[in-house]
């Protein structure tokens, strides 16, 4: 498979089902192991960071009513505008986020930095030019959109959760360093349900002296996925 699978998916993988909520992996096989997540809050169903695949409207049923569509990260706008459309709702972005409203043909609403999607509140992770995150947080639950994840490209060792190369060295230790979570949902891989908060701290704290391993290792990949997210 590819960095990036472009086709037609036949094949979805459901992951992270709880009870307030669940997340699919349109395409396995692919490098990024890119996720989406429903997520049952505040009067109904929030869609993160989606992307369409076969039967995802009948898991996503199985939680409520859907509210709305939020996207985290300026690199995952995705199939935003598909559910948007489908479900009658606007698409949400942070209040900074720069040049994807352009892009969505959905009504878009905004949502400011330490304001609330149901119970979960919206937290900055990284705000430039050409890379804007942020993540979601509801005192259990961390959904974090680009920079942390468990996809096979963001590990190394016996990591179970790791940082992206390109992030190691200036991790995100300010935006989730108070956080302390059961499960950590991402944007890439599944999620993690077992000792999350632990990882994540490890995650955080040996980010920096693993960067030289992770580059050998995951270098190539990393490379690879940021050229596919460029041309597709």
């Amino acid at each position: 498979m590819p960095a990036k699978a472009t086709g037609a998916t036949t094949e979805p993988e459901v992951v992270d089902r709880f009870e307030g909520g669940v997340g699919w992996i349109p395409h396995p096989g692919e490098t990024m192991e890119r996720a989406s997540h429903a997520l049952a809050t505040g009067g109904g169903v929030w869609l993160v960071d989606p992307l369409d695949a076969p039967g995802v409207e009948d898991v996503v049923d199985e939680y409520g009513e859907v509210a709305g569509v939020i996207v985290l990260s300026n690199h995952h706008a995705r199939d935003a505008d598909v559910f948007a459309e489908h479900h009658d709702v606007p698409v949400t972005l942070p209040a900074p986020m720069t040049d994807v409203a352009e892009t969505l043909s959905a009504p878009v609403e905004r949502l400011d930095v330490g304001e609330a999607v149901g119970e979960y509140e919206l937290l900055e992770v990284a705000h430039g030019a050409a890379w804007q995150e942020y993540a979601l947080y509801d005192g259990e639950t961390l959904v974090a959109s680009e920079s942390v994840g468990t996809a096979d490209y963001q590990t190394v060792g016996d990591e179970r959760l790791g940082v992206m190369t390109i992030r190691r060295l200036t991790p995100p230790r300010e935006a989730f360093g108070d956080c302390s979570p059961e499960r950590v949902l991402s944007g890439h891989g599944p999620g993690l349900e077992v000792g999350a908060a632990a990882a994540l701290e490890d995650a955080l704290v040996n980010a920096r002296w693993r960067f030289p391993r992770a580059l050998v290792e995951n270098g190539r990949k990393q490379v690879g996925t940021m050229l596919a997210a460029v041309r597709t």
